[in-house]
């Protein structure tokens, strides 16, 4: 820590070095009542504790008036940790996690939209390409170089970008990491992404399903674990599949708790106008490799890598998660199946989009909530996920999300006024 504190204070003016030493051995002290979910008015005082691992100058400010960025985490006034920092609970969960002998990895694909600004409040695509088709330079390419360009200064690794299905869709993708890390990297991207967008034109948006007709954004993860000495513990030679004992308990927790973790992973009204049969998102809670229709994918990976590649991708998360809530139910929800050894059914490696109702009840596949206002329910009956996230977040979420339910319900929509009126 203190090379690295040192380091830091390379970059620092040295009239801004006091209050930058004060703020790391003390923390820095916000009103929590002003924000949403963390404290009531009456006990409004909260406590931010930098992490010098997170120091980074932003790359996109101005000589002058250069700026960093330092992520903290909250703290109450007694100096111990806040049970509503959702970073707080990732970290928790991890260390769990990690007292098993396990590091959780991830490595999400963030997807989204770039919308001419010129014709709102109409949302129009800044471009009518297709997947991968990056032949023209324009707007949306070089405000997606300069994103990784920055974040490459950052010392985040984007692993790769394309173009997607939709027009004006983009996605960039996060380098394998622990799944702190990609948290942290995947609120500085969207924060990279906004600051470049800025001034040329476009919008960017990462709502789940901005366009009717159109493929909604989604937030695949990749995920496993790594033995604390960072071996891929996901993978057996002996399996058809490539994966361990390990790898179907996790598989199964998961499965098992995927209509309570909707809520978190696709925590918005407009998440579940994603979901729905025939824009490539998953409903039915199954798995397999070739089935893109499957909840929980396991990729092909090349023979020279199947020891390190072997994982799951997990296809139902959305980019308007909330990433450290994300990544700590869906670790939870894991854990949960590799504690009790769980295991799945079958894969199922046909198109279950095909399947009638008849098949579905004969192979035992249900689906995700089709509403929010059923994730929620699904949420608030599961205890392993309401426990593992804590009282504080389930009582506070579970409030937020009914009344964003209840004024979704108060709404008059165009399709009511075209069909109705």
């Amino acid at each position: 820590m203190d090379a690295k504190l040192e380091k830091i204070k390379e970059t620092v003016k040295e009239q801004d070095l006091k209050f930058l030493e004060e703020a790391i051995n003390y923390g820095i002290w916000f009103d929590g009542s002003s924000i949403e979910g963390f404290a009531r008015i009456y006990e409004s005082d909260m406590l931010l504790i930098p992490d010098i691992d997170t120091f980074n100058v932003l790359p996109w400010s101005f000589d002058g008036g250069r700026a960093a960025q330092l992520i903290c985490d909250i703290y109450t006034p007694d100096e111990q940790p806040f049970d509503g920092d959702p970073r707080g609970v990732l970290k928790r969960i991890m260390q769990k996690a990690a007292e098993l002998g396990y590091q959780y990895m991830v490595g999400p694909e963030i997807e989204f939209f770039l919308l001419d600004q010129s014709m709102q409040p109409k949302l129009v695509p800044h471009d009518n390409k297709s997947y991968f088709d990056l032949a023209i330079q324009s707007r949306a390419v070089k405000i997606c170089q300069d994103t990784i360009t920055s974040l490459k200064e950052m010392n985040i690794t984007c692993e790769s970008y394309h173009h997607e299905v939709s027009a004006g869709q983009h996605e960039i993708d996060l380098r394998y990491d622990r799944a702190v890390r990609i948290a942290d990297s995947v609120i500085t991207l969207k924060h990279a992404l906004r600051t470049h967008a800025s001034g040329t034109g476009l919008k960017v948006t990462f709502m789940p399903k901005p366009i009717f007709g159109m493929n909604g954004s989604g937030m695949h993860v990749h995920q496993s674990f790594a033995s604390l000495e960072g071996e891929n513990m996901f993978h057996s030679e002996d399996d058809a599949y490539g994966l361990s004992d390990l790898a179907y308990h996790f598989l199964a927790g998961q499965l098992k708790h995927a209509r309570a973790l909707a809520a978190i992973v696709d925590p918005t009204v407009n998440s579940y106008k994603r979901l729905v049969p025939g824009f490539e998102a998953p409903v039915y809670i199954c798995w397999g490799r070739v089935n893109r229709s499957a909840l929980i994918r396991v990729p092909k990976v090349t023979k020279s890598r199947k020891a390190v590649g072997t994982r799951l991708e997990l296809r139902c998360p959305d980019p308007s998660a909330n990433p450290y809530l994300a990544f700590a139910a869906m670790l939870a929800a894991g854990l949960d199946g590799v504690q009790n050894e769980s295991k799945p059914r079958e894969a199922v490696e046909e198109n279950v989009y095909d399947f009638n109702d008849a098949k579905l009840a004969e192979l035992q596949i249900e689906t995700l909530p089709t509403t929010l206002n059923e994730a929620v329910q699904a949420f608030k009956n599961d205890d392993v996920l309401t426990s593992a996230l804590g009282e504080h977040i389930k009582e506070y979420f579970i409030r937020a999300k009914n009344q964003e339910w209840n004024e979704f319900l108060r709404q008059v929509t165009r399709w009511e006024v075209e069909r109705y009126l």
